[in-house]
């Protein structure tokens, strides 16, 4: 008996270890690609949810998230530069208050600026209330130091609730997630980061990439496959250009008109 109830504990014991494991593996940051639940929303939310544009054009756009970041930030803006390419940065309160200059920068050689929320919480994980302070207070961060109040906005991590889109689509915010994956926040190789955006773009896709990252994060390899990731596109007929181009909307929430009329579903 007394072995039987040894073994039983030591499985138990396993058992939540396993568990534990699970769930540092599949953290907040290590969400599954877009399925079926984000394809609802974009068709629930038309315009105000996005994936991806039509795919009748060959126009993508590259975005990058969690900036600015001294460590990298400059280093895309330095290889965009090189190549003419415009891009969109998604960025965080927090940050932009550490480094203005940087933001100013990203906002001077033309890039697109979105609203990735103050402190980068999980929206799924929070209330309403909370969600509106986010993004109202990264929001006026961006509206002192450069001038505007972001129409872009995504959430962290990609997650958002219906109550949050109804309310984003209220105050005029179109959110935008992605249909292509790098997952380069893994601290991929610069191949590994080519081959995750090569292998499934597609026309109208909207890139998921970094130019920032935690402490101790090694984001070189998107520094690395950026070059070569822009050269491939334009050698496959692809332009790259910022979503306010791809998606036909302003960059400035206070002007609510849109380029042209909503875009129907890819």
């Amino acid at each position: 008996m007394a072995i039987r109830c040894w073994r039983k504990s030591v499985m138990v014991l396993l058992g939540a270890v396993t568990l534990l494991f699970s769930g540092l593996v599949c953290s907040a940051a290590d969400k599954p690609p877009p399925g079926s639940e984000w394809s609802e929303l974009q068709r629930r939310y038309r315009g105000v949810f996005v994936l991806s544009a039509p795919r009748e054009s060959r126009k993508v756009a590259l975005t990058f998230d969690d900036v600015p970041d001294p460590r990298f930030t400059p280093q895309v803006l330095d290889v965009l530069n090189t190549k003419h390419v415009r891009a969109t940065f998604f960025v965080v309160g927090t940050r932009m208050l550490k480094h203005p200059d940087l933001l100013k920068r990203i906002d001077r050689d033309g890039h697109d600026i979105g609203n990735h929320s103050y402190s980068h919480p999980d929206f799924s994980r929070i209330p309403l209330d909370k969600v509106q302070q986010q993004i109202i207070r990264s929001e006026e961060i961006v509206e002192k130091l450069v001038g505007f109040k972001p129409k872009l906005v995504r959430p962290p991590y990609g997650e958002i609730r219906p109550a949050q889109l109804d309310w984003a689509k209220q105050q005029g915010y179109t959110v935008v997630n992605w249909d292509v994956d790098s997952r380069d926040w893994r601290q991929l190789t610069a191949d590994e980061v080519f081959r995750n955006v090569t292998s499934a773009v597609r026309p109208g896709s909207v890139i998921l990439m970094h130019a920032g990252g935690g402490e101790g994060q090694n984001l070189l390899g998107t520094v690395q496959a950026l070059p070569r990731i822009i050269d491939w596109l334009r050698n496959h007929h692809y332009e790259p250009v910022p979503l306010t181009e791809l998606l036909d909307v302003r960059e400035n929430r206070e002007d609510s008109t849109n380029l042209f009329p909503p875009f129907g579903l890819p």
